[in-house]
């Protein structure tokens, strides 16, 4: 009886892996990490830390996905989980906008968010750039979040974090995008109620990077320490930029200012925009992003030293490729998860639609599948790009494998539905039905977004796997597994009838980020006619491999 007391005592004092992806897991095990510390598209990071001290938090920005807002959890900084999502929709509450975004809005919605605890809640402010600034908290970051406050109504507003001063008042910071407001480059700060629910001051421009180096400065964060009031942001471009942090004695500046983190000598482009982060261990940590073009703007990790009374990050003011990892309690290694077996009723936290879900998109299933319908092309489609119910998740790695079980159900002619890896160019892999057989497809289009069509190339044909034998809108059914293989930013397509012997098909793809986002692979389920019943796939499993 004393041993089995024990072993219920010590169990949860026992190190485990509950998560280590097979294609990017960045620590190494020997109290070192490589860079990216998320090798995914988690563009524009922000991070803060809970009362305990060592539970973080990340959001970064989602755009048009759904649900929005993806929030990650981590005890080191190094491993990193994702716990949910703030937003279910853009905007639950508003029925004009909620109404809105149930079409695919590339690029639009929220842009880069800042997370902040404050006074026992957590804080997630954005830029809408088309609709104001939007603030949404909550006492449980892994819960639900209170639907979202528009805080400023207006257009250009983006990149927007509150500071909450010693004496209880909070401020504002934002930048401005030129394609709404029609000018650039300069940072603005204002006073909000203290609950941080409104304007109650007006806009103060505090810095100005128009005609120098500090072009296109923008992502600003906003911190207090030892009396100095701290701005931080990217400036000099997204791909090519570099990071400044500027201080003052006062909110409203005027602000000096200094580069502190640049890409110099190293290979890690335009390392910039993202969060710094104090830890209860006195080290200071500064996430951020690089951008990889068609794998996205991914995440890194690099120390932050103040000996010089500035945020020199780092080592000497260039990012690290390995490091000594943050100092921590935990040991546990945490990633990502891309896999999926669908046998949960919900959807899994890795996937998102490209617009406000509709239940006729896809749901679970009890049966051990994830069930995609078959959308309503419109009468003069071109491309994919007018698709909402995209079931997508973001590339884990440079190099990757994937591969899933799928059933295409079809209850009429010309309904389709697979594998595609989606961006401003797209290619699919799809099992088509033309009368009593299918046709495996590959699909592509180069220039979705400027409404070019997509091009086809029929593969192989296919004899049905099951007929409906009732004779009330029997459909064929088509049981097969596809496979996409990603290397050097190249997508390469095969298919298997008994998931063993693959064959490779189809012609090699360069993937191509889309609008504001990396690449996404997942599935596609679509159809032209209006009128027939819908058909769909059931996916059964999704598994991301070397």
């Amino acid at each position: 009886m004393r041993k089995l007391v024990f072993l219920t005592i010590a169990l949860p004092l026992m190190t485990y892996a509950q998560y280590k992806s097979e294609v990017w897991s960045p620590d190494n095990g020997d109290g070192t990490y490589t860079n990216p510390v998320i090798n995914a598209d988690y563009s524009d990071p922000d991070v803060c830390v809970g009362p305990s001290g060592e539970d973080y938090y990340m959001t970064a920005s989602s755009f048009n996905c759904v649900p929005g807002l993806p929030i990650l959890h981590s005890k080191d900084l190094v491993n990193w989980e994702i716990i949910g999502y703030a937003l279910k929709s853009l905007y639950t509450g508003d029925a004009e906008l909620e109404q809105h975004f149930s079409t695919p809005q590339h690029g639009n919605g929220v842009w880069a968010p800042s997370i902040r605890y404050h006074d026992g809640e957590y804080y997630i402010y954005w830029g809408d750039p088309d609709y104001g600034v939007y603030m949404v908290k909550t006492k449980d970051p892994s819960g639900e979040w209170q639907n979202p406050v528009c805080v400023i109504r207006g257009q250009g507003y983006i990149d927007t974090t509150p500071l909450w001063d010693d004496d209880g008042r909070c401020y504002l910071v934002n930048g401005w995008a030129n394609s709404r407001a029609k000018f650039a480059s300069v940072l603005t700060v204002r006073e909000l109620s203290a609950d941080g629910t409104k304007a109650i001051g007006q806009p103060v421009i505090v810095f100005d990077g128009n005609g120098s180096e500090n072009r296109t400065c923008e992502g600003p964060k906003f911190y207090k320490r030892d009396g100095w009031y701290w701005i931080m942001c990217p400036a000099g471009g997204v791909p090519t930029g570099f990071q400044l942090a500027m201080r003052s004695k006062s909110p409203y500046g005027p602000y000096e200012h200094k580069i502190v983190l640049a890409q110099g000598k190293t290979k890690i482009n335009g390392p910039h925009q993202g969060g710094w982060v104090h830890t209860k261990y006195g080290e200071d940590w500064f996430l951020h992003f690089q951008d990889k073009e068609a794998y996205g703007r991914v995440v890194h990790l690099n120390p932050v030293d103040w000996s010089t009374g500035w945020p020199i990050m780092g080592i000497n003011g260039e990012p690290v490729t390995n490091f000594i990892m943050p100092q921590s309690s935990s040991d546990v290694i945490m990633n990502p998860v891309e896999s999926d077996e669908f046998n949960s009723p919900t959807m899994g936290k890795q996937w998102q639609w490209h617009a406000n879900y509709d239940e006729k998109f896809g749901v679970s299933t009890a049966f051990g599948t994830f069930r995609i319908y078959t959308y309503k092309l419109s009468k003069d489609w071109k491309n994919f790009w007018e698709v909402p119910n995209l079931l997508l998740q973001k590339t884990p790695a440079d190099e990757f494998t994937v591969a899933t079980k799928i059933r295409m159900t079809s209850k009429a002619d010309g309904q389709f539905g697979g594998l595609i890896m989606m961006g401003l160019n797209y290619s699919a892999m799809v099992v088509r039905r033309i009368g009593q057989e299918f046709q495996l497809v590959q699909m592509t289009c180069i220039g979705a977004d400027k409404g070019n069509p997509q091009t086809e190339e029929i593969l192989a044909t296919l004899k049905p796997t099951a007929v409906d034998k009732t004779d009330y809108k029997p459909g064929i059914h088509e049981d097969i597994y596809l496979r996409l293989k990603v290397k050097d930013a190249k997508v390469r397509f095969s298919w298997s009838k008994d998931g063993k012997k693959y064959s490779d098909c189809g012609r090699e793809f360069r993937m191509k980020e889309g609008k504001w986002i990396g690449a996404k692979f997942g599935y596609i389920a679509a159809e032209s006619d209006a009128k027939c019943d819908r058909g769909w796939v059931d996916a059964d499993w999704i598994r991301v491999t070397k």
